[in-house]
Protein backbone atom coordinates (compact mmCIF):
# COMPACT_ATOMS: atom_id res chain seq x y z
CA UNK A 1 0.00 0.00 0.00
CA UNK A 2 1.40 3.64 -1.21
CA UNK A 3 0.71 5.78 2.29
CA UNK A 4 1.05 9.22 1.88
CA UNK A 5 2.19 11.12 5.49
CA UNK A 6 1.93 14.84 6.12
CA UNK A 7 3.48 16.60 9.26
CA UNK A 8 5.90 13.46 9.76
CA UNK A 9 8.80 16.18 11.73
CA UNK A 10 5.67 16.45 14.27
CA UNK A 11 5.55 14.49 17.14
CA UNK A 12 2.74 12.33 16.33
CA UNK A 13 4.20 12.41 12.54
CA UNK A 14 7.31 10.82 13.93
CA UNK A 15 5.82 8.10 15.78
CA UNK A 16 3.31 7.18 12.55
CA UNK A 17 6.10 7.21 9.99
CA UNK A 18 7.82 4.62 12.15
CA UNK A 19 4.60 2.54 12.25
CA UNK A 20 2.92 2.91 8.89
CA UNK A 21 5.74 1.40 7.56
CA UNK A 22 4.40 -1.81 9.16
CA UNK A 23 1.64 -1.14 6.09
CA UNK A 24 2.82 -0.46 3.31
CA UNK A 25 5.40 2.01 1.63
CA UNK A 26 5.69 5.40 3.39
CA UNK A 27 5.95 8.67 1.30
CA UNK A 28 6.16 11.69 4.07
CA UNK A 29 7.50 15.29 2.36
CA UNK A 30 8.88 17.63 4.29
CA UNK A 31 7.89 21.28 4.44
CA UNK A 32 11.26 22.29 2.68
CA UNK A 33 9.87 19.40 -0.38
CA UNK A 34 5.79 20.92 -0.11
CA UNK A 35 4.69 23.55 1.24
CA UNK A 36 1.11 22.28 2.52
CA UNK A 37 0.13 26.42 2.58
CA UNK A 38 0.17 26.41 -1.24
CA UNK A 39 -3.06 24.28 -2.12
CA UNK A 40 -1.67 24.35 -6.13
CA UNK A 41 1.39 22.67 -4.69
CA UNK A 42 -0.63 20.25 -2.86
CA UNK A 43 -2.41 18.95 -5.75
CA UNK A 44 0.22 18.36 -8.05
CA UNK A 45 2.10 16.36 -5.33
CA UNK A 46 -1.06 14.18 -4.92
CA UNK A 47 -1.68 13.55 -8.29
CA UNK A 48 2.49 12.97 -8.95
CA UNK A 49 2.40 10.73 -5.96
CA UNK A 50 -0.79 9.06 -6.30
CA UNK A 51 -1.44 7.43 -3.19
CA UNK A 52 -3.99 4.63 -1.54
CA UNK A 53 -4.16 6.00 1.67
CA UNK A 54 -3.78 9.48 3.14
CA UNK A 55 -2.79 10.00 6.66
CA UNK A 56 -2.64 13.80 7.92
CA UNK A 57 -1.02 14.57 11.15
CA UNK A 58 -0.01 18.33 9.77
CA UNK A 59 -1.62 21.02 11.76
CA UNK A 60 -1.16 24.75 13.40
CA UNK A 61 -0.77 23.68 16.93
CA UNK A 62 0.40 26.97 18.23
CA UNK A 63 -2.66 27.62 20.44
CA UNK A 64 -2.40 31.14 21.50
CA UNK A 65 -0.57 31.97 18.05
CA UNK A 66 -3.61 31.26 16.22
CA UNK A 67 -5.53 34.09 17.98
CA UNK A 68 -3.49 36.24 16.37
CA UNK A 69 -2.42 34.28 13.17
CA UNK A 70 -5.69 33.60 11.84
CA UNK A 71 -5.36 32.74 8.43
CA UNK A 72 -2.42 30.52 8.60
CA UNK A 73 -4.31 28.29 11.48
CA UNK A 74 -7.13 28.46 9.09
CA UNK A 75 -5.14 26.82 6.25
CA UNK A 76 -3.65 23.83 8.07
CA UNK A 77 -6.11 22.86 10.44
CA UNK A 78 -9.33 23.49 8.39
CA UNK A 79 -8.28 24.36 4.80
CA UNK A 80 -6.12 21.24 4.12
CA UNK A 81 -8.44 18.91 6.00
CA UNK A 82 -10.78 20.38 3.37
CA UNK A 83 -8.79 20.02 0.27
CA UNK A 84 -7.14 16.45 1.52
CA UNK A 85 -11.00 14.93 2.14
CA UNK A 86 -11.75 15.99 -1.58
CA UNK A 87 -8.75 14.53 -2.82
CA UNK A 88 -9.60 11.56 -0.84
CA UNK A 89 -13.24 11.81 -2.18
CA UNK A 90 -12.63 11.65 -5.69
CA UNK A 91 -10.36 8.88 -5.88
CA UNK A 92 -11.98 6.63 -3.71
CA UNK A 93 -9.14 6.37 -1.30
CA UNK A 94 -9.16 6.81 2.76
CA UNK A 95 -8.03 9.95 4.83
CA UNK A 96 -6.96 9.76 8.11
CA UNK A 97 -6.92 12.77 10.27
CA UNK A 98 -6.48 13.98 13.97
CA UNK A 99 -8.90 16.29 15.87
CA UNK A 100 -8.53 17.99 18.82
CA UNK A 101 -10.06 18.11 22.65
CA UNK A 102 -10.44 22.24 21.84
CA UNK A 103 -13.68 21.57 19.69
CA UNK A 104 -15.65 21.14 23.03
CA UNK A 105 -16.79 23.86 25.02
CA UNK A 106 -15.32 22.49 28.24
CA UNK A 107 -17.94 23.12 30.71
CA UNK A 108 -19.26 20.72 33.30
CA UNK A 109 -17.08 17.66 34.35
CA UNK A 110 -19.22 14.74 32.03
CA UNK A 111 -16.26 12.87 29.82
CA UNK A 112 -17.46 14.10 26.25
CA UNK A 113 -19.03 11.45 23.66
CA UNK A 114 -18.25 11.96 19.83
CA UNK A 115 -21.57 13.07 19.08
CA UNK A 116 -21.64 15.84 22.47
CA UNK A 117 -22.25 19.45 20.97
CA UNK A 118 -19.62 21.47 19.94
CA UNK A 119 -18.09 24.85 20.82
CA UNK A 120 -15.16 25.93 20.77
CA UNK A 121 -13.27 28.56 22.93
CA UNK A 122 -10.29 29.65 20.95
CA UNK A 123 -9.80 29.75 17.32
CA UNK A 124 -7.89 27.07 17.56
CA UNK A 125 -10.74 25.26 18.14
CA UNK A 126 -12.39 26.61 15.94
CA UNK A 127 -10.55 26.14 12.58
CA UNK A 128 -9.91 22.07 14.39
CA UNK A 129 -13.94 21.78 14.06
CA UNK A 130 -14.03 23.31 10.82
CA UNK A 131 -11.60 20.73 9.45
CA UNK A 132 -13.56 18.29 11.24
CA UNK A 133 -16.92 19.29 9.49
CA UNK A 134 -15.08 19.54 6.02
CA UNK A 135 -13.96 15.94 6.15
CA UNK A 136 -17.28 14.66 6.97
CA UNK A 137 -19.06 16.49 4.35
CA UNK A 138 -16.51 15.72 1.81
CA UNK A 139 -17.89 12.53 0.95
CA UNK A 140 -14.66 10.57 1.59
CA UNK A 141 -13.73 7.39 3.84
CA UNK A 142 -12.33 9.07 6.59
CA UNK A 143 -11.08 8.27 10.20
CA UNK A 144 -11.03 11.22 12.43
CA UNK A 145 -9.14 10.73 15.66
CA UNK A 146 -9.92 13.37 18.29
CA UNK A 147 -7.14 13.60 20.72
CA UNK A 148 -6.05 15.31 23.47
CA UNK A 149 -2.48 16.77 25.68
CA UNK A 150 -0.44 15.12 23.67
CA UNK A 151 3.54 14.55 24.00
CA UNK A 152 6.67 12.59 23.76
CA UNK A 153 10.22 12.68 23.87
CA UNK A 154 10.40 15.06 21.11
CA UNK A 155 9.03 18.84 20.00
CA UNK A 156 8.28 21.21 22.57
CA UNK A 157 5.58 19.53 24.94
CA UNK A 158 4.21 19.34 29.08
CA UNK A 159 6.25 16.73 29.72
CA UNK A 160 9.88 18.24 28.51
CA UNK A 161 8.84 21.72 29.62
CA UNK A 162 8.10 20.04 33.86
CA UNK A 163 11.69 18.23 33.34
CA UNK A 164 13.51 21.11 32.28
CA UNK A 165 11.73 23.50 34.94
CA UNK A 166 12.77 21.58 38.03
CA UNK A 167 16.61 21.59 36.86
CA UNK A 168 16.38 25.66 36.93
CA UNK A 169 12.89 26.68 38.92
CA UNK A 170 12.76 26.08 43.27
CA UNK A 171 9.02 26.68 42.68
CA UNK A 172 6.14 26.67 40.07
CA UNK A 173 2.63 27.59 39.86
CA UNK A 174 0.58 25.36 37.71
CA UNK A 175 -2.67 25.10 36.58
CA UNK A 176 -5.07 22.39 38.20
CA UNK A 177 -8.93 23.17 37.39
CA UNK A 178 -8.17 21.89 33.78
CA UNK A 179 -8.76 18.30 33.47
CA UNK A 180 -8.26 15.66 30.72
CA UNK A 181 -5.75 12.99 29.63
CA UNK A 182 -2.35 13.10 28.55
CA UNK A 183 -1.72 11.27 25.21
CA UNK A 184 1.59 10.01 24.26
CA UNK A 185 2.61 10.53 20.09
CA UNK A 186 3.58 6.90 20.44
CA UNK A 187 -0.27 5.35 21.65
CA UNK A 188 -1.64 8.09 18.69
CA UNK A 189 0.58 6.26 16.02
CA UNK A 190 0.07 2.59 17.47
CA UNK A 191 -3.56 2.69 17.86
CA UNK A 192 -4.09 4.40 14.05
CA UNK A 193 -2.17 1.69 12.95
CA UNK A 194 -4.34 -1.04 14.01
CA UNK A 195 -7.12 0.93 13.09
CA UNK A 196 -5.93 0.86 9.55
CA UNK A 197 -5.12 -2.99 9.87
CA UNK A 198 -8.33 -3.86 11.32
CA UNK A 199 -10.42 -1.31 8.35
CA UNK A 200 -11.98 0.42 11.06
CA UNK A 201 -15.51 1.35 9.98
CA UNK A 202 -15.66 5.25 8.95
CA UNK A 203 -15.80 7.61 11.58
CA UNK A 204 -14.89 9.75 14.00
CA UNK A 205 -13.47 8.62 17.33
CA UNK A 206 -12.01 9.57 20.22
CA UNK A 207 -8.63 8.52 21.17
CA UNK A 208 -6.75 9.29 24.65
CA UNK A 209 -5.34 6.86 27.73
CA UNK A 210 -7.96 6.31 30.40
CA UNK A 211 -8.36 8.48 33.56
CA UNK A 212 -8.27 11.88 33.96
CA UNK A 213 -6.08 14.34 35.52
CA UNK A 214 -5.27 18.04 36.17
CA UNK A 215 -2.10 19.60 34.42
CA UNK A 216 -0.99 19.74 38.24
CA UNK A 217 -1.47 16.04 38.86
CA UNK A 218 0.24 15.41 35.46
CA UNK A 219 3.11 17.58 36.32
CA UNK A 220 2.99 15.84 39.90
CA UNK A 221 3.52 12.71 38.32
CA UNK A 222 6.14 13.57 36.06
CA UNK A 223 8.12 14.88 38.98
CA UNK A 224 7.77 11.40 40.48
CA UNK A 225 8.54 9.29 37.50
CA UNK A 226 11.82 11.49 37.11
CA UNK A 227 12.86 11.26 40.38
CA UNK A 228 12.39 7.86 40.34
CA UNK A 229 14.36 7.53 37.26
CA UNK A 230 17.06 9.07 38.68
CA UNK A 231 16.93 12.86 37.63
CA UNK A 232 18.34 15.46 39.84
CA UNK A 233 15.70 17.69 40.59
CA UNK A 234 16.73 21.48 42.28
CA UNK A 235 12.86 21.44 43.20
CA UNK A 236 10.87 19.46 45.60
CA UNK A 237 7.84 18.28 43.82
CA UNK A 238 5.85 19.44 47.21
CA UNK A 239 6.74 23.13 45.99
CA UNK A 240 4.72 22.45 42.86
CA UNK A 241 1.71 24.58 43.77
CA UNK A 242 -2.24 24.37 42.20
CA UNK A 243 -3.47 26.97 40.40
CA UNK A 244 -6.95 28.08 39.05
CA UNK A 245 -7.11 29.13 35.18
CA UNK A 246 -7.98 32.28 36.60
CA UNK A 247 -4.25 32.74 37.26
CA UNK A 248 -2.71 31.95 34.24
CA UNK A 249 -4.28 34.41 31.44
CA UNK A 250 -3.67 33.49 28.30
CA UNK A 251 -4.37 34.59 24.71
CA UNK A 252 -6.60 31.73 23.91
CA UNK A 253 -8.89 30.51 26.27
CA UNK A 254 -8.34 26.69 27.01
CA UNK A 255 -11.21 24.33 28.43
CA UNK A 256 -12.15 23.01 31.69
CA UNK A 257 -13.41 19.80 30.74
CA UNK A 258 -11.35 17.91 27.95
CA UNK A 259 -12.62 14.58 29.52
CA UNK A 260 -12.84 11.89 26.76
CA UNK A 261 -14.95 9.29 26.70
CA UNK A 262 -12.85 6.48 24.57
CA UNK A 263 -15.53 3.91 24.56
CA UNK A 264 -16.79 3.83 21.17
CA UNK A 265 -12.99 2.83 20.06
CA UNK A 266 -12.51 0.62 22.43
CA UNK A 267 -15.64 -1.86 21.14
CA UNK A 268 -14.65 -0.99 17.58
CA UNK A 269 -11.02 -2.21 17.73
CA UNK A 270 -11.97 -4.53 20.77
CA UNK A 271 -9.32 -3.52 22.97
CA UNK A 272 -8.85 -1.63 26.46
CA UNK A 273 -6.96 1.80 26.13
CA UNK A 274 -4.13 1.97 28.80
CA UNK A 275 -4.00 4.38 31.36
CA UNK A 276 -2.19 7.80 31.22
CA UNK A 277 -0.09 6.98 33.73
CA UNK A 278 1.80 3.65 32.72
CA UNK A 279 1.80 5.51 29.07
CA UNK A 280 3.57 8.41 31.21
CA UNK A 281 6.24 6.26 32.79
CA UNK A 282 6.51 4.48 29.60
CA UNK A 283 6.75 7.92 27.47
CA UNK A 284 9.67 9.48 30.28
CA UNK A 285 11.64 6.55 30.86
CA UNK A 286 12.50 5.93 27.12
CA UNK A 287 13.17 9.52 26.84
CA UNK A 288 15.65 9.52 29.61
CA UNK A 289 17.30 6.58 28.35
CA UNK A 290 17.67 8.13 25.13
CA UNK A 291 18.88 11.43 25.84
Amino acid sequence: MKILLFGKNGQVGFELHRTLSLLGTVTAPSSSELDLTHEDALNRYLNTVKPELIVNAAAWTAVDDAEERQAEAERLNSGLPEQLAAYAAAENIRLVHYSSDYVYPGSGETPWQENSPTGPLSHYGKTKLAGDQAIEQSGADYLIFRTSWVYSGRGNNFMKTMLRLTKSKTELNIVADQIGAPTPARLIAQVTTLAIHSQLQKDLYHLAPRGETSWHGFAQEIFRLAQENGEQLTMRPENAYPIPTSDYPTPATRPLNSRMDVTKLEQALTIQLPDWQSQLALTLGEYIEER
